[in-house]
């Protein structure tokens, strides 16, 4: 597949137009078709950064954008800035690629191999990190924990890993709402808020206005409905500025039921559960000592209130059981799920030290 030079995509950021952007089309091990989007400095000097590359991994139902939100200082700039040579992924879940059914099993075994190998393939590399986030991080845990990416030595992991801790409230709606809802249609969206597709998503953006009074912006409150229990859920309105808070209306699309169908029987069991057997994973992703020698470093923002922060202490503490000493967990106060990377103040509270542990 050819490279491309990527002109300014629609939602594009102020933050995208400082950087050369090359789009990397390439095929998951099942034949699903993927992208990299490669990061440079205006100037292009990605292949000669003095660091290494770093995979950065979207979670569900967004895209690789969401890492340049229209921010002065963006992570991908904090990378950049450290010498290291930007990759964003476009797994299976981005709202960049044509939709589908997915499982975070599918994602482990086909999406995240790959995307690694086509990385090292590329920059002529043999090791790399990644930093992943949500269900790009709760997936490639798995890919780590089943031997499936030794190229990997540093990964670090922002708000939910191998054991998925929710509130109450999300507790009830993934156990008895979503059910009701996979009659009636195949996904969600947050879009929705703004551009309802159906009767069925228009009853869902009623039930949300009238529930969610936190802001005016009904896909900000759309997304704490689908994913989460708070008033927002996925950040403080503090920690967003207005520009950042009215761009997000463009980085949600469609989530499938069937990953809500996974993560149900996850949070039950108190990990997470395969519901697909699929070459290369094993048959429990926690019965066995982790299949890689790369270092975790835990995330949680102490306000999160998608996954709590007992979903990251959990899974270090699964670590640190079977190889102590190794791995790391910090506990972020002020900051929730996503404004860790999207925050207006992130790149003073947050960025020093996802780059420390990646410098280790």
């Amino acid at each position: 597949m050819t490279a491309t030079v990527a002109p300014a995509a629609p939602g594009s950021t102020d933050a995208a137009g400082r950087h050369h952007t090359t789009i990397h089309p390439f095929r998951a091990l099942d034949g699903v078709p993927l992208t990299l989007v490669h990061v440079e400095t205006g100037e292009g000097t990605g292949r000669t950064a003095r660091r290494g590359p770093v995979l950065v991994v979207h979670g569900s139902g967004v895209r690789a954008e969401l890492f340049r939100p229209p921010l002065e200082r963006t992570f991908v700039d904090a990378l950049l800035s450290a010498g290291w040579d930007v990759w964003l992924l476009n797994w299976r879940a981005s709202i960049d690629l044509p939709p589908l059914s997915w499982t975070l099993d599918d994602a482990a075994a086909h999406d995240h191999p790959a995307a690694v190998r086509e990385v090292c393939r590329l920059t002529g590399r043999d090791r790399m990190k990644a930093v992943v986030h949500c269900q790009g991080s709760t997936s490639f845990t798995i890919s780590a924990v089943s031997g499936l990416v030794p190229e990997v030595d540093t990964v670090v992991s922002n708000a939910v890993s191998l054991h998925p801790v929710i509130p109450e409230w999300s507790r009830f709606k993934i156990q008895f709402v979503a059910p009701v809802v996979s009659r009636f249609v195949s996904h969600v969206s947050p879009a929705w808020g703004d551009r309802p597709v159906g009767p069925f998503a228009h009853v869902v953006r009623d039930l949300v206005r009238a529930t969610h009074r936190e802001c005016r912006n009904t896909v900000c409150r759309m997304v704490s409905f689908v994913y989460g229990a708070g008033f927002p859920a996925l950040w403080s309105h503090r920690n967003l500025d207005e520009t950042t808070h009215q761009w997000i209306r463009g980085e949600f699309g469609d989530v499938p039921l069937t990953f809500f169908a996974q993560m149900r029987r996850s949070v039950n069991a108190g990990h997470l559960v395969p519901v697909r057997q699929l070459p290369g994973l094993p048959a429990s992703y926690v019965a066995e000592a982790p299949r890689t020698d790369a270092r975790f470093v835990f995330v949680a923002g102490e306000d999160n209130r998608c996954f709590l922060p007992a979903s990251q202490r959990r899974s270090y503490d699964f670590f640190a059981g079977h190889r102590p000493g190794k791995d790391a967990l910090h506990i972020l106060p002020g900051y929730g799920h996503l404004d860790v990377f999207i925050g207006q103040n992130a790149a003073r509270d947050t960025y020093p030290l996802i780059l420390e542990e990646l410098a280790r």
